[in-house]
């Protein structure tokens, strides 16, 4: 039961990995940012739904709320993408739920590690928990945000979208090249070179926030005028 689900998980992580790169790296809008960003979506959705079962025939409680988390930023993040501006549905509405839900499970796990003698929980500090709890509630409050407003337009919609994908690959990225270091060779593990492919996620988002809200800086840059990027069709 174990070896497909993982076979899964790995292929998908890969071909994840490959077309968020791509996607990332290309004009959004564009008509290969689209295809890519497709592929990116449903490799990174399947990869994080093989990651909840691995996890729990592991006992690994951590790696089952990465898993969520996961689903959960490029779930929204494409639902933000397919939609029209202004527009917003029962989806987010149970997103937002799940998003409350493991923000808090995440701060009290950071609570119960630092009243902890060893100072960690399931083997993570209480940083840890902290952080990701902070990410989690701050992607929650923007969904509350959303919700109350009645959906996001323009260059909010496009924002929304452009920081939950690239901080889902960032989850992709970290967890391969930073957490899976025995899969490299010797002369690459504890180094700062793994480093660099582990943040270009997060240098991408600093790229593209900034060229989205400060359009200007940018002249003859043509950017979307709705973020259409990764609407996956039925």
């Amino acid at each position: 039961m174990r070896l497909p689900i993982l076979v899964i998980h790995i292929c998908a992580g890969i071909l994840g990995l490959l077309s968020g790169t791509v996607a990332m790296s290309l004009r959004k809008g564009s008509r290969g940012h689209r295809a890519a960003g497709n592929i990116f979506v449903l490799s990174m959705l399947t990869m994080a739904a093989a990651a909840v079962p691995l996890a729990f025939l592991k006992s690994q409680v951590t790696n089952i709320i990465g898993g969520i988390v996961t689903f959960y930023l490029i779930g929204t993040a494409w639902q933000t993408a397919r939609r029209k501006d202004g527009e917003a549905g029962n989806f987010d509405w149970i997103a937002l739920v799940f998003a409350l839900l493991i923000g808090g499970t995440l701060v009290t796990f950071g609570v119960e590690a630092a009243r902890n003698q060893t100072g960690l929980k399931y083997g993570y500090p209480a940083g840890f928990f902290f952080t990701m709890g902070w990410v989690v509630l701050l992607a929650a409050s923007g969904d509350i945000r959303m919700l109350i407003r009645g959906g996001v337009s323009g260059r909010q919609r496009v924002a929304r979208h452009l920081w939950r994908m690239c901080l889902g690959l960032f989850f992709a990225t970290g967890s391969l090249f930073l957490g899976q270091q025995q899969v490299f060779p010797a002369f690459l593990r504890g180094g700062n070179v793994l480093l660099i492919p582990a943040f270009l996620p997060l240098a991408l988002l600093i790229y593209w926030l900034i060229r989205v809200r400060f359009p200007n800086a940018y002249q003859g840059t043509a950017l979307p005028r709705q973020a259409d990027a990764y609407s996956v069709r039925a």
